[in-house]
């Protein structure tokens, strides 16, 4: 039988012939490289810009992936269902530091360690969902980033009643399997709209096919307009939303400009690229030595409004000047 430590010397001897990125996970770790898990409800190929951003604040804080850190990703695509599995999988690495995407991430990546740093990037507020003690001091081995798109409800609402300044009944989605994304979102929405006069009706969607029996149902009630809650799963799904709410002829408001991008009529929102960048900033604070405890919470200050002009046409939709010189970014 092979010797353990002859064993180690050929699994080492034979990865140093091949590019870091490939070394296998424990040879990295016995050569000193640390290694960051990143745990994402969603799937790589949404989340491509956002990724750059992490990297791009990593390598200013001196790491590069592949170089001199490794990055082990688990991805849920899309089944929230599978994040405790995937955070436990990471502990049990281990790695030494989690940087988690959108609350379920956050949730699970907690229940599963309270020694390994967790970086988290949530929309809620962190103190409610029991995160951190406080933005100023979180306690724990949990900190991150606040990007506070489930408190701009109000804002959100503000803008598309100036572009249909006749809209009476609000449909807003959300997805169930999220439950909490979902139920701040109908707070806060319904808080808002009570107080500008609008009818709310919630619409669950939580599948492909549960959007589309969704829209179908606006032939029959025929909103006014459409609040997006700021899902993960919807966000993935952003062609579909913006092609359904094109064919239904509804003017919809999303949380982020990727839908906006994607064709959606209108976004408002915190930059999720800047929030992933300070993620990373995060991670590369901690690989060098600071307490998650001793990290404040970070909170988004830049905030986009970018309206799509070609389905704002297909609407007959007239963009008020107001919204035209507000906007950050007008597409064509």
């Amino acid at each position: 039988m092979l010797d353990v430590r002859r064993r180690d010397f050929i699994l080492l001897g034979g990865a140093v012939a091949l590019p870091p990125l490939l070394w296998p996970l424990a040879a990295r770790a016995q050569l000193g490289m640390p290694v960051i898990g990143l745990l994402s409800p969603t799937s790589p190929d949404t989340s491509a810009d956002y990724l750059r951003a992490f990297r791009q604040a990593l390598k200013e804080t001196g790491y590069v992936e592949g170089e001199n850190v490794a990055i082990v990703y688990r991805w849920a695509e899309g089944h929230i269902d599978r994040l405790p599995a995937l955070a436990a999988e990471l502990v049990r690495h281990p790695v030494a530091a989690i940087a988690t995407m959108a609350p379920p991430g956050a949730l699970a990546a907690k229940a599963a360690t309270t020694t390994i740093p967790i970086i988290f990037n949530v929309a809620e507020d962190p103190v409610r969902l029991g995160l951190v003690a406080s933005l100023a001091r979180p306690g724990g081995n949990l900190t991150g980033v606040n990007f506070l798109n489930a408190e701009l409800a109000t804002k959100r609402l503000e803008f598309i009643r100036e572009l249909v300044p006749g809209a009476a009944r609000l449909a807003v989605l959300v997805n169930p399997a999220n439950a909490t994304i979902a139920e701040s979102t109908l707070r806060d929405v319904q808080s808002a709209a009570r107080a500008m006069g609008l009818q709310v009706q919630v619409h669950n969607a939580g599948t492909i096919g549960e959007l589309d029996v969704t829209f179908a149902t606006f032939a029959r009630e025929r909103p006014d307009a459409l609040f997006v809650g700021p899902d993960p799963f919807f966000r993935s799904r952003r062609v579909q939303l913006a092609l359904l709410a094109a064919q239904h002829r509804v003017p919809a408001t999303y949380a982020l400009r990727e839908y906006a991008e994607a064709g959606g009529l209108m976004s408002y929102g915190a930059s999720l690229n800047d929030a992933y960048r300070q993620v990373g900033a995060y991670v590369g604070r901690i690989l060098k030595g600071a307490k998650p405890a001793d990290l404040p919470v970070v909170q988004s200050s830049k905030f986009e409004l970018v309206i799509n002009l070609q389905p704002a046409r297909m609407l007959g939709l007239t963009v008020p000047s107001t919204l035209l010189s507000t906007a950050d970014e007008l597409i064509e």
